[in-house]
């Protein structure tokens, strides 16, 4: 398989058109194998793609050491070919509470010299600061991260759930590559003010969550037990009646799926690429098996009809329940 690419923005790097979101390789949805973790790393490197999603929060670094580690043990061709998209700002405690995020310039710069050196990299070439620190004017934190642009530690500049206006605000301070924003066919909030800013200004989106935290993958069942640790037990969507009526939505996608004779989960991420070709959807597949299957959506043709029927089966803000808890909601700037 050749994998498409596709071009962050104006200012930003090839990439290819499908990125690999590892979050969940460290944290936020229960266990995870190490040794298969690298695998798939391994696997989609070899695949073609090129863009790795981390977090220096994501189980307090242990993300940015398994990605570094992927990285050195990888073929040389195929970790030149890697490039690094890092989230910083979150700040939290040993017993892994969160308490806010620090955009401060200072704290910029300490953020991306403790990534360089778990990521064993010398330079990062997508940095963001994760959700705003709305005591920092975001002026002077995309300052700060242009700085380390002209210093050679970091190649481009990227947002994460921002607002129209801040994005705005930024653009206006130093190029942005991209903007990395939930969405996906039962999150579409980006779509009303969000998406017509970011192409005005010819910034990219990385897209996020496209299987809904597996929600609409096709693999989730009502009957399944979360781990306290899983992010999903707290999540208002995967609770009670809002579960059982986001997965009649996912039920109507199966439908449709069969008929195409693909999967839902490649149903739903081949919706999110037809969306435009300045957006990369990010797949946070944890084996090769859920990695491969993502790669098949890369050859899924979505003519109008399909289009028309997807939307008739699962017509936008048709899913009930907030993509966050009550409490991470309140720290996002994003409008959506």
């Amino acid at each position: 398989m050749t994998i498409p690419t596709r071009t962050l923005g104006t200012t930003g790097p090839q990439v290819s058109a499908l990125g690999l979101g590892c979050m969940g390789m460290s944290a936020l949805y229960g266990d995870a194998d190490r040794t298969e973790s690298i695998a798939t790393i391994h696997a989609a490197l070899e695949a073609g793609v090129t863009l790795l999603d981390t977090g220096d929060f994501y189980a307090m670094g242990h993300n940015e050491l398994l990605i570094g580690e992927a990285l050195r043990t990888a073929p040389a061709a195929r970790r030149e070919q890697a490039l690094t998209s890092v989230k910083f700002g979150a700040l939290r405690g040993p017993d892994g509470s969160w308490f806010g995020y620090d955009g401060r310039p200072a704290a910029v710069k300490n953020f991306a010299a403790y990534s360089l050196q778990r990521l064993g990299v010398d330079h990062i070439d997508v940095y963001r600061i994760a959700r705003v620190d709305h005591d920092v004017p975001i002026e002077e934190t995309i300052g700060a991260i242009a700085e380390l642009v002209e210093q050679g530690y970091v190649r481009h500049i990227g947002l994460s759930e921002v607002g129209a206006d801040t994005i705005r605000r930024a653009a206006a301070t130093a190029p942005i590559a991209d903007v990395q924003l939930e969405y996906a066919l039962i999150t579409r909030g980006i779509e009303d003010r969000i998406l017509p800013v970011t192409r005005e200004l010819g910034i990219s989106v990385t897209a996020y969550g496209v299987l809904s935290r597996g929600l609409i993958s096709g693999h989730f069942t009502p009957d399944r037990q979360l781990g306290a640790s899983d992010f999903r037990a707290h999540s208002p969507r995967f609770q009670g009646e809002n579960l059982q009526h986001n997965l009649t939505l996912v039920e109507q996608l199966r439908k449709l799926a069969e008929q195409k004779g693909v999967s839902v989960a490649q149903l739903a991420i081949a919706w999110v690429l037809s969306r435009g070709e300045d957006i990369v959807p990010l797949v946070g597949a944890r084996t090769r098996e859920r990695l491969a299957e993502s790669l098949g959506a890369l050859d899924v043709v979505l003519d109008a009809a399909d289009l028309a029927a997807i939307e008739a089966a699962v017509p936008a803000d048709s899913a009930v329940g907030d993509r966050y808890p009550s409490a991470m909601m309140a720290h996002l700037d994003s409008e959506h």
